[in-house]
């Protein structure tokens, strides 16, 4: 079902030196700053090869990824990223398997434009996991 990796998201505290230091001292290529209003955060993607790492910060105080900087301070991994075909059939397979979607259980749009699930870390070894349709 699940099809190639997509991204590897980090919450930063300060988007601007994270994004910098994957440019300058890496020698990544970085994309600009996006807010997605929806989700409460700001994005940058750095771009890697085979697959990207998202770089995330809050947006506004109501940030769903507030909670997680403010128990890790310095940042860290928060999700996964798979892709899927199909996002509603995926998504009606792994809740007939048991798995928990998150939010409403209907797709958003993420930060590629395209809809995208979330799946509870309890169900996925302590891993929080994205769907975004392919």
């Amino acid at each position: 079902m699940i099809g190639r990796l997509n991204h590897v998201a980090i919450v930063v505290p300060d988007l601007a030196a994270a994004a910098s230091t994957y440019r300058e001292t890496l020698g990544a290529q970085v994309s600009a700053a996006t807010d997605l209003p929806e989700h409460g955060v700001t994005t940058v993607f750095v771009e890697l090869p085979n697959t990207k790492i998202e770089l995330l910060a809050p947006l506004g105080e109501n940030s769903p990824i507030a909670r997680f900087l403010q128990a890790n301070p310095s940042g860290g991994m928060h999700h996964v990223c798979y892709e899927v075909e199909n996002i509603l059939a995926a998504r009606d397979r792994l809740k007939a398997a048991g798995a928990r979607v998150l939010g409403d259980g209907e797709p958003k749009t993420g930060a590629h434009g395209k809809p995208v699930l979330f799946l509870h870390p309890k169900d996925f070894c302590g891993t929080l996991v994205e769907l975004e349709q392919a």
